[in-house]
């Protein structure tokens, strides 16, 4: 599959990561199809926008299995970048997978921690056991995979964690700001993604994006903003007993979040344990990849900050 031009199907194309995915996909030469709900007025122009770049574009729900499966056997790859509350909908992917046997790889939607390597708070495990249940589906289905540890999305947390849109004085940090994270620009996350779904080095396997360049600490990123900025940021530091207490005592799915922000930014998961000789990294796989550093991002958002986006757990 190297170096073919694929057929790609992305599910959720029109979210968060999805349009990235297309797009990716689409820059890189391979005819992209994508399935989504019926066209709604607020998605009308990102439709249009797909449709004038060739994207061939399936409309229909996840519970409509012919129209899917219709759909599943035109390609040759499928990516789900199906949103936290639909993840369990991907057994209805993989159910229509398993009869189109034209499909070399299935990237199911993940994005985030290596699952299998890691654990954290109750609400966050929840949604990480999920992940375990269609990666195990998927392998008793014998369908060939790539599963995408992708650790954090770049945009989002910098806008969560700096607010680069406003202009402010005071910044949160939780725990001692010290743990290391990975973040990743949304846009490589796609790019890395495509090029993982047809190369034959990571069929069966787990690819991690570590980039040297996006390992990064909290008390990095305010200390390089504070540079770039010229200003100095008033501290408030949350401790991790309370980021607990709130993770039991918040509603679901207000708990998820919390959840997160302690797994990452306190105990550091995404850093927990070491690459070895038999582990995938994105950026040794890819070098000729010029990904978006962390320090780079800071720097567009000096200018002209990416757009925020809310997460939905729920």
């Amino acid at each position: 599959m190297g170096s073919e031009k694929s057929k790609i199907l992305v599910f959720g194309g029109r979210g968060y990561l999805g349009k990235y995915m297309v797009k990716a996909s689409v820059s890189m030469g391979h005819p992209t199809y994508v399935y989504v709900r019926p066209v709604d007025p607020s998605k009308l122009q990102l439709h249009r926008e797909f449709e004038s770049m060739g994207v061939t574009i399936f409309q229909g729900e996840l519970d409509e299995e012919e129209k899917m499966v219709a759909a599943v056997k035109q390609v040759d790859v499928v990516i789900s970048t199906l949103a936290v509350p639909q993840h369990l909908e991907q057994f209805k992917i993989i159910h229509a997978i398993k009869q189109a046997p034209n499909i070399k790889r299935f990237v199911p939607s993940e994005f985030g921690n290596e699952v299998d390597r890691v654990s954290g708070l109750p609400p966050f495990q929840a949604l990480m056991e999920n992940k375990k249940r269609i990666r195990r589906e998927t392998e008793s289905a014998g369908i060939p995979f790539t599963y995408v540890s992708a650790n954090s999305f770049a945009a989002y947390f910098v806008d969560f964690l700096l607010h680069p849109h406003q202009t402010l004085q005071h910044v949160s940090i939780y725990g001692n700001g010290d743990a290391k994270a990975v973040l990743n620009f949304e846009e490589d996350v796609a790019a890395y993604t495509i090029k993982a779904s047809v190369d034959p080095r990571t069929c069966n396997r787990v690819i991690i994006y570590r980039p040297p360049g996006n390992i990064v600490s909290q008390l990095d990123l305010i200390s390089s903003w504070e540079k770039k900025t010229g200003t100095t940021l008033q501290r408030t530091h949350i401790s991790e007993q309370d980021i607990i207490k709130l993770s039991e005592s918040l509603p679901f799915p207000e708990n998820i979040p919390v959840a997160i922000l302690h797994n990452i930014f306190i105990k550091g998961d995404q850093m927990s344990f070491e690459l070895n000789a038999n582990d995938l990294e994105a950026s040794e796989l890819y070098p000729e990849y010029k990904y978006t550093s962390v320090d780079k991002l800071l720097d567009i958002c000096l200018v002209n900050p990416p757009k925020s986006k809310l997460a939905a757990f729920a």
